[in-house]
């Protein structure tokens, strides 16, 4: 079933103590909506044309995570269970053939996203279209909702990250309500945060799993 193309307009924020900052999550009120083990395959052309011109392609495979395992940073161990959601998502730039300025404060993107009920025929069904995985990351990742702004939690293998997203006001808002100011935005993506961890750590790019 594919959903209609979103306006995205988000910032992430880099999270060193977890536990703070889920006791000011629940200070300001946000609203726990569960957690999930995340596998993300991203697909593109062989001379990398999607990350060249800001596009990206993502098949995620999605697996809940009981609601009684504590978030504890990044030392986590694989679910046991099946995937039970997939979604197929494209994103560009919200202006065809447009770059985003390096002073603008939040990552804006267009995007559209296909809930995928077969996901076992997509990687042949990409590979069919001359697209093949370029990059895999996995995360845990913990949603919360806040008066229409969506708030996601995410422990990765280079960090713990999280991802505010919604009007440029509510974000600025609820930023400021949890400690943080506009020095803290980083609009990139998870590529950009585990290819400048490996850049700093003296290691070959490769994909950012646990």
């Amino acid at each position: 079933m594919a959903r209609p193309t979103n306006r995205e307009i988000e910032i992430k924020l880099r999270i060193h103590d977890v536990a703070a900052l889920l006791s000011r999550l629940r200070r300001i009120g946000a609203t726990s909506k569960g957690r999930v083990f995340e596998h993300n395959t991203i697909y593109d052309t062989p001379d990398s044309a999607f990350r060249r011109t800001g596009r990206l392609l993502r098949l995620r495979l999605e697996t809940p995570v009981p609601r009684s395992a504590a978030i504890r940073g990044t030392r986590l161990a694989y679910p046991k269970s099946r995937p039970r959601k997939a979604v197929l998502t494209a994103k560009t730039h919200p202006h065809a053939g447009s770059r985003e300025s390096a002073r603008a404060r939040y990552k804006e993107r267009l995007e559209r996203e296909l809930l995928i009920l077969d996901p076992a025929q997509w990687p042949r069904t990409l590979r069919s279209q001359g697209l093949t995985p370029s990059f895999i990351y996995e995360k845990f990742r913990s949603t919360f909702e806040l008066a229409g702004l969506h708030l996601d939690l995410d422990e990765t293998p280079v960090g713990t990250f999280l991802e505010l997203e919604g009007s440029p006001r509510a974000i600025d808002r609820a930023a400021r309500a949890l400690g943080f100011t506009p020095r803290d935005y980083f609009r990139g993506t998870y590529w950009d945060v585990y290819a400048a961890d490996c850049r700093r750590r003296g290691r070959p790019l490769k994909n950012m799993v646990f």
